[in-house]
């Protein structure tokens, strides 16, 4: 089993004609069972049409309705991904993926907020994973978004990261080794996201066929000693755990928008000290990420 999708997953992609959305929507079809997994298409001006043989739809309410889908990826351009993760929550989606970059914060707090009201009025709770991330994958089943598919191999190690090139390093590392992956998570770096390491951390902990965590995160905001701290608590697992930034200044902006550091508890010293507390695993070397969590096996 994996965490949030596997290869039963009808997935629709927003944003599916545009260079982006087309490249990474065929690397996908082409991946495991991609063919039976992506099933339609969005986009006003195209409904009708067929891409990759994938169905075009006006709306997602309309390409969820008739294709059964649960699930979408969104590669629309910064301005309009906003309105269009609302559009796929307002359909009534499971999960909805963003990789899309650049969304303006103010775009994203609008759109938390409108969540949030819907899910208190008692309307259906969709999860939002990004934006700003590389998605998601259940090796040998299903990948949305924009992994390497090839450095994948199944197994049971789940891996969570903030960083999407740091993911793919974790799984490179693992699958070298020899040692599969149940789910491989990408959240995203943006200040205003959806699923929190904390939310992962959860699922990972409640699947049966996930036996130990990488949980990787970068400089700047609580999210990785919240996780931590739950874990202590609840996680019945091994955690290796790695936090990027450990050379950044105080006050520095580093690549991804959440990551800015005020020089208190959000710095990669500190959170890996709360990490240790909490009773992972750390490493100050990504490069040990995978030797570590074999040790610990």
């Amino acid at each position: 089993m994996s965490i949030y999708v596997n290869k039963n997953t009808r997935v629709i992609t927003q944003g599916i004609t545009g260079k982006t959305g087309q490249f990474h929507t065929e690397k996908c079809i082409e991946y495991a069972n991609g063919k039976n997994c992506f099933v339609a298409g969005v986009n006003p001006k195209k409904a009708g049409e067929k891409i990759f043989g994938v169905p075009i739809f006006a709306n997602v309410s309309d390409a969820a309705r008739q294709t059964g889908a649960t699930a979408s990826v969104i590669y629309v351009p910064p301005s309009g991904a906003a309105a269009a993760i609302w559009e796929a929550v307002q359909a009534d989606l499971d999960l909805v993926i963003c990789i899309t970059e650049g969304i303006p914060i103010k775009d994203m707090l609008e759109v938390r907020a409108k969540m949030k009201a819907k899910e208190a009025a008692g309307g259906k709770r969709t999860l939002l994973l990004g934006p700003n991330c590389p998605g998601i994958i259940a090796p040998d089943e299903i990948k949305i978004g924009i992994m390497p598919g090839h450095i994948h191999k199944k197994g049971r190690v789940g891996v969570v990261s903030r960083s999407g090139t740091l993911t793919y390093e974790a799984v490179a590392q693992l699958t070298e080794l020899g040692i599969g992956q149940s789910s491989a998570v990408g959240i995203g770096g943006d200040p205003i996201n959806g699923l929190k390491h904390v939310d992962v951390m959860r699922a990972f902990n409640d699947d049966p066929d996930t036996d130990a965590v990488i949980m990787i995160g970068e400089i700047g905001g609580p999210d990785e000693a919240d996780a931590a701290r739950w874990c202590k608590a609840h996680m019945k697992k091994p955690v290796v755990g790695f936090i990027a930034g450990v050379t950044a200044p105080p006050g520095k902006r580093m690549g991804h928008a959440g990551a800015l550091i005020s020089g208190g508890a959000d710095t990669a010293d500190a959170k890996l000290a709360i990490m240790e507390e909490c009773g992972f695993k750390v490493t100050r070397n990504p490069s040990e990420m995978g030797r570590l969590l074999k040790s610990l096996l």
